[in-house]
């Protein structure tokens, strides 16, 4: 090993200097991130909210188990790919450019499932967008995990929750009129022949600029020591330390597991709406328009929350308003209750996104964020790829009522262990 030269900066004073390049450079960065984010999350909420898509699906197949399907490969591709991202970023110094080529990936089948609805009919097209949404996931997931590990580089822990509250209210703002647009006219008047395809086009538009402006306008440090580049399979030996050697984290993950594990009824909202109410390009737009809206006015009370308070807090809150919005869906036939009922469950996935992805990253040492990431994306995306599929199951054999039910139970469970068992890891 080469001997550091006598005048070499000490780690302490690398150290230095990176918190220093963080807090000169924190307004261009902050102001990437949130643009980024904005209209990142304001295309892809086109693509993710359980709206557009599932009805696109149920739509093409006539089958709830084809919906499940769809959703579950999604979150496959997912599953795959989260601690393949990690393993390729850990050991860089910067990690901007392989940012951009996975964000770059991750937007291309968004173009493939518009072009798709254009160009195909039938059992094609219904293949294509499969296809399409599994490709989707196989780069969201390390996209994730990177995108996650850059923020965690630039804005320092206490600014997290009020920069995703401003990107994410402002994107959920632009997200719920377009959401409602889009079913209104885009879908409702068939624009272009195909106004799902439209949709997605407008989606793949939205998110490629704010990846444009990430990359023109950030400046990433590069931290004064990262880890050995390392075989994947020998860094996967390395997660049960990740676990044995932090029992509060061991406890979190079982919180994303139950949590993960409630998701079996999401793609089926909006299915169990159309046995509600006449389900047409404008009741769609309303319902995503509740689902988006919600998230918009959510998040500035998530974000600032957690800033004072701690994530633990929000993640507890959330976990309460899933289950109770999920019961009200359940239990009403009218139209304005279930409009409520889509709120709830909007306010609650914000609020559970924000605290299950920022609480992440204030678990142990810098150097295994990547990892840590990846762990908790593999954990929740595998659970969320099973969920559809058995939640279609289920609702064919038993039906929408106990399906949701069985979700409630599951939220129930994270919320209990997330009491008794996990501490807020800032008070650590």
């Amino acid at each position: 090993m080469t001997m550091p030269a006598e005048n070499d900066p000490s780690l302490d004073e690398r150290e230095a200097a990176y918190d220093r390049f963080v807090l000169e450079n924190l307004p261009r960065n902050y102001v990437a991130h949130f643009v980024h984010g904005m209209l990142g999350m304001t295309g892809f909420r086109l693509v993710n909210a359980p709206t557009f898509v599932p009805a696109y699906l149920h739509l093409l197949s006539g089958s709830e188990a084809l919906v499940g399907l769809g959703l579950a490969l999604q979150q496959l591709g997912g599953v795959l790919s989260q601690i393949w991202g990690a393993n390729l970023i850990e050991h860089r110094k910067r990690v901007m450019p392989v940012a951009v080529r996975l964000g770059i990936g991750m937007r291309m089948p968004i173009l493939g499932m518009a072009i798709a609805g254009w160009t195909l009919t039938d059992t094609p097209l219904l293949v294509a967008i499969l296809l399409s949404l599994f490709t989707l996931g196989l780069f969201s997931g390390p996209q994730r995990v990177t995108f996650q590990f850059l923020m965690a580089k630039v804005i320092p822990v206490q600014r997290r929750g009020r920069l995703q509250a401003w990107r994410n209210t402002t994107g959920g703002l632009i997200a719920a009129v377009l959401s409602y647009a889009a079913g209104r006219y885009l879908i409702g008047e068939n624009v272009l022949g195909n106004g799902y395809a439209t949709t997605f086009l407008l989606a793949f538009a939205l998110t490629s600029l704010g990846l444009m402006v990430l990359q023109s306008i950030m400046r990433e440090p590069e931290p004064p020591q990262v880890r050995p580049q390392t075989a994947m399979s020998e860094r996967l030996r390395d997660f049960p330390a990740l676990l044995t050697g932090d029992k509060n984290f061991r406890d979190f993950m079982w919180v994303l597991v139950l949590a993960n594990a409630g998701r079996v009824a999401g793609p089926f909202y909006i299915v169990y709406a159309a046995s509600v109410i006449h389900l047409d390009g404008t009741s769609i737009g309303l319902l995503s328009l509740a689902y988006l809206g919600a998230d918009t006015l959510a998040n500035l009370v998530w974000g600032y929350l957690g800033d004072r308070n701690g994530f633990r807090l929000v993640l507890l809150l959330a976990l309460v308003l899933w289950a109770c919005a999920t019961v009200l869906l359940v239990a009403t036939h009218q139209p304005a209750l279930l409009f409520a009922a889509f709120f709830g469950l909007g306010a609650a996935q914000c609020g559970y996104q924000m605290s299950s992805q920022t609480m992440v990253l204030e678990f142990g040492a810098r150097n295994d964020i990547a990892m840590r990431l990846a762990l908790t994306g593999t954990v929740e995306g595998a659970l969320s790829a099973i969920a559809p599929i058995a939640g279609g199951v289920f609702a064919a054999a038993a039906g929408h009522a106990p399906l949701f039910m069985l979700s409630i139970f599951f939220e129930l469970a994270a919320l209990g262990v997330l009491i008794w068992r996990v501490s807020e890891p800032r008070k650590r």
